[in-house]
């Protein structure tokens, strides 16, 4: 079998959400880190640029090529765990819900994960995909050690004692810096967590956010447009037993209610958007109070199959409230018909020079429109609002902001472009949006 499955055809790739195509000249598929290097080379030699693509949960226009298309299929597996260092090594291309099995069956977890798991490890870290937590959220902090192809064809392999510099950017480095084919992520023997999850006025969650976070190991809420309802979840270590959700319950909330009721919402919400506070009004009462405990995956993750758009800005924890009041007083003086809820998250401060927390501790607002109904002004909006308070748009995430503004919001935003100009001078990674974000 050879080491690399390749089409010249200029197959469509599409990502999750639908908003973003390409076609690019070649489709590779390399299932060992010589043929994906080799592909580099190759790409070179033709004149072509390259990326790398996920399952697609990016909303941007991050992997898009008009070269070489590299898909993560063939690039899967776990090449490793040491058990005395609390390691796990990973192929690049293996989905984060294969990644969660795999540890869970051998009693090992990761310490904190994102709510969703069908991200690639590598798209996951180069997007800087986070979780909620007081004392840890993204995925990449968790990374101790990396192999990534350069843009001459050459490996690297990097952690903090080895080429730390690299290190230290290419944990969030946006597919700027090379394709990460290989990920080391610290893991700790599995764990039981026990959920709280129960409605909570808008009024009191604001109120006492800060003694929320302060007292959970992980917090968050979603605050329902239309309304002054909220949900939020408690997630906090347990000395077990564990008590699972009862099938029919999880089915009834996680399926029928968050997903196949919602949907059917949604679809009524983009026909006649007139609908949509009355039906948000419903949903903001549709989730009753449960709690439950159970391994990490599967208290931190949930299936999300209604197709949506989606904009989260990291700002300084301490601006959370008054950014979410004016966001609410925005939603209500509008004729916005927003279906979706808020998402609100917490992480501490962390030292990747491009991550939404580096440097600060950090309060994530995420907002999300239906897939095919008009977005753009209520984005545009939030994100006034988010700029304002110094946010930082997730890297994955839709928003309108260029190299000159990100350099003001990122103390080490220099110290990634000059890394960026020294291991890929000729843009064989470049597209884009990377220039929009990054600069020239």
């Amino acid at each position: 079998m050879s080491a690399q499955a390749t089409s010249n055809r200029a197959a469509t790739w599409r990502n999750w959400a639908g908003n973003v195509a390409v076609s690019p000249v070649r489709t590779v598929a390399p299932s060992s880190t010589e043929a994906l290097a080799e592909t580099v080379r190759r790409a070179v030699a033709d004149g072509l640029r390259v990326k790398a693509v996920g399952t697609g949960h990016s909303f941007t226009a991050a992997a898009v090529t008009d070269g070489v298309l590299i898909r993560p299929d063939r690039l899967t597996g776990i090449h490793g765990i040491d058990r005395s260092a609390g390691t796990v090594t990973v192929a690049a291309g293996t989905p984060l819900k294969a990644l969660n099995a795999a540890l869970a069956a051998e009693g090992l977890s990761l310490t904190n994960m994102g709510d969703i798991m069908e991200q690639t490890v590598s798209g996951a870290v180069g997007t800087g995909t986070h979780g909620t937590g007081r004392e840890s959220a993204s995925v990449a902090a968790q990374i101790r050690g990396l192999e990534m192809v350069l843009a001459d064809g050459s490996v690297l392999r990097c952690s903090a004692a080895s080429n730390a510099d690299i290190f230290s950017a290419a944990r969030i480095g946006l597919g700027a810096l090379g394709v990460i084919t290989e990920l080391t992520f610290a893991v700790e023997p599995e764990f039981l967590l026990t959920a709280r999850e129960e409605p909570m006025p808008f009024d009191r969650v604001t109120s006492e956010f800060d003694q929320l976070v302060t007292e959970n190991e992980h917090f968050e809420f979603y605050w329902f447009p239309h309304t002054d309802g909220c949900n939020t979840k408690r997630n906090n270590r347990s000395q077990g037993p564990a008590r699972p959700l009862p099938r029919m319950r999880g089915w009834i909330d996680d399926e029928l209610l968050s997903n196949g009721v919602f949907q059917a919402a949604c679809s009524l919400g983009k026909a006649v958007p007139a609908t949509v506070p009355g039906v948000a009004r419903v949903s903001s009462r549709a989730l009753s109070a449960r709690t439950y405990t159970d391994i990490p995956y599967k208290v931190f993750t949930s299936p999300r199959r209604v197709r949506f758009l989606e904009m989260e800005y990291a700002i300084p924890r301490e601006a959370a409230v008054e950014a979410l009041r004016e966001l609410k007083g925005v939603v209500e003086r509008s004729d916005f018909r927003v279906s979706f809820p808020v998402e609100v998250r917490t992480a501490p401060a962390d030292d990747i020079p491009l991550s939404t927390a580096s440097g600060r501790e950090t309060a994530y607002v995420a907002v999300h429109m239906y897939r095919g109904t008009p977005h753009e002004a209520y984005f545009g909006a939030v994100e006034r609002i988010m700029t304002a308070h110094g946010g930082r748009p997730h890297w994955g995430k839709l928003h309108s902001r260029d190299a000159e503004y990100l350099a003001g919001v990122y103390p080490r935003f220099g110290e990634f472009t000059a890394l960026r100009d020294r291991l890929d001078p000729d843009r064989v990674f470049g597209n884009d949006y990377l220039r929009r974000v990054l600069g020239e």
